[in-house]
């Protein structure tokens, strides 16, 4: 039983093989994405955000993405989902064959420039298409909402524009937005500032968390999160991330550590942690780094 005040249950959107693996220095092979996806699907993650359709120049660790999704062998129950930040990108994504992507808009002007070389408008109005056509087609479409907790080039950013963003891409026709700290400067208070401000124009329940560790926060700005009401997460198996575009970003939330918590705090997730432990320890074998999940650490500490 979780405790009162709590949501009972909460969605985890695995974004490791799309958001975690797209800053990796090392090419990780087709063979090594689609194995790691698929073990994070038998580790029972609702949602897993599998590549990116986006300019290889810019993002060479995407350049397989349609080999990667066609090759991932689909367990029913599970939405798997692709990046796409323009038509071409839908295109790809619909003759992989996926019923779900999501766009990538940011509260701040520089910021936006600097990852897609658009303004916050005119990304929007390039994203209303995308929208436009993917659900036309039958696709969901998810938003994210990057630098929503601060800008690395621009600092603070009100919290009224963030409020003015996700109406804007929920009116779109997004069904949910991820409201993104993308360089893990976030406090809980200001997370609850946040949600609450949002609750106030949208419902909640439209809304998901989308952090990173780079100050080790993360899991307490879930905490206030889940108290606020936001019932969906995202993270990245072992901590795997960093936004290229987004100087000195850490990795995601790391997904042991988040469904530790939601463990210890009786919140169902539907995820078993030792095969998520499995997939991270899976997925760090092509990499040349060690991957920064506390409990990927521990539990190789206590094995070891």
């Amino acid at each position: 039983m979780s405790r009162a005040g709590l949501p009972s249950r909460v969605t985890v959107v695995e974004v490791g093989p799309r958001d975690g693996l797209q800053n990796e220095r090392a090419l990780v092979t087709r063979d090594a994405k689609v194995a790691f996806v698929e073990a994070l699907a038998d580790a029972g993650l609702p949602v897993i955000e599998m590549v990116a359709f986006v300019n290889p120049a810019r993002v060479p660790q995407m350049a397989d993405a349609a080999g990667v999704a066609t090759a991932v062998r689909q367990k029913p129950g599970i939405r798997y989902s692709a990046l796409v930040p323009n038509l071409r990108g839908l295109d790809a994504a619909r003759a992989a064959g996926l019923t779900e992507v999501a766009i990538f808009a940011a509260a701040s002007d520089t910021f936006s420039l600097r990852n897609i070389n658009q303004s916050v408008e005119q990304s929007l109005t390039q994203y209303a298409e995308v929208v436009a056509q993917a659900t036309g087609s039958g696709l969901r479409v998810r938003g994210y909402l990057s630098t929503s907790f601060g800008c690395p080039f621009e600092g603070d950013v009100p919290v009224t524009r963030v409020v003015e963003l996700t109406e804007r891409l929920l009116a779109m026709g997004v069904f949910e937005v991820a409201v993104s700290d993308t360089i893990g400067v976030a406090t809980p208070g200001q997370v609850t500032d946040v949600v609450s401000a949002l609750g106030a124009r949208v419902p909640v329940s439209a809304l998901a968390l989308h952090l990173h560790d780079t100050r080790g926060t993360a899991l307490a700005n879930v905490y206030a999160g889940l108290q606020a009401g936001v019932a969906t997460i995202d993270s990245a198996a072992g901590g795997l991330g960093g936004c290229p575009f987004a100087p000195g970003a850490a990795g995601n939330l790391a997904t042991e550590d988040l469904i530790y918590m939601l463990d210890g705090l009786g919140i169902e997730t539907g995820v078993d942690i030792t095969k998520v432990v499995a997939a991270s320890r899976l997925i760090a074998g092509a990499l040349d780094h060690a991957l920064p999940s506390r409990y990927l650490l521990a539990a190789k500490s206590a094995v070891g």
